[in-house]
């Protein structure tokens, strides 16, 4: 983290968590950091973006119920595993889907290839659903074992990014 504030914000969060999860959390926290990603705070939510295009890969924080949530943004990423797999085919199927308007050519918010960063999921009756990709999808059931395919998610979405999204030229804060 590059501000004492940002270490006092993660740092006040896991202190709300039991240990071991807050290990997890920790641990993929320094990973976002070693990729340039800073926290901040944003509707009683944490936020990851990048200074270099202001995207966030990651949101935590509390639920409704004051349970604890991780979500990743994964768009760009394909060949994850089947929990993964799930995860976008539930949230697909759930009443958050809404089709991807870049699918149409009706938004000009994100750059790249309308195919390579959308969510995707071809139901079983042959229907193929897109999502946005500017959303971060809950992780149900956070921990340890979902640790090294996140990050590896995380640097896949990271490199898509920091490629169509990055502004050339702009410096990152120190």
């Amino acid at each position: 983290m590059k501000t004492k504030q940002q270490e006092e914000l993660v740092k006040a969060f896991l202190a709300l968590l039991e240990p071991r999860l807050a290990a997890v959390y920790r641990e993929l926290i320094l990973h976002l950091s070693g990729l340039g990603y800073c926290p901040k705070k944003q509707r009683g939510k944490i936020v990851f973006s990048h200074d270099l295009h202001h995207k966030q890969i990651v949101k935590i924080g509390l639920d409704s119920q004051g349970a604890p949530f991780f979500a990743l943004r994964f768009s760009a990423c394909r060949g994850y595993s089947k929990r993964f797999e799930d995860i976008v085919r539930e949230f697909l199927g759930s009443n958050k889907y809404r089709r991807a308007p870049c699918m149409e050519g009706k938004c000009s918010f994100c750059r790249g290839e309308a195919l390579d960063r959308v969510y995707t999921y071809q139901f079983p009756d042959r229907e193929t659903r897109y999502h946005c990709s500017t959303v971060a999808l809950p992780i149900p059931g956070l921990g340890r074992g979902d640790v090294g395919e996140i990050k590896r998610l995380m640097d896949k979405e990271h490199r898509f990014l920091m490629e169509h999204e990055a502004v050339p030229g702009l410096k990152a804060k120190n």
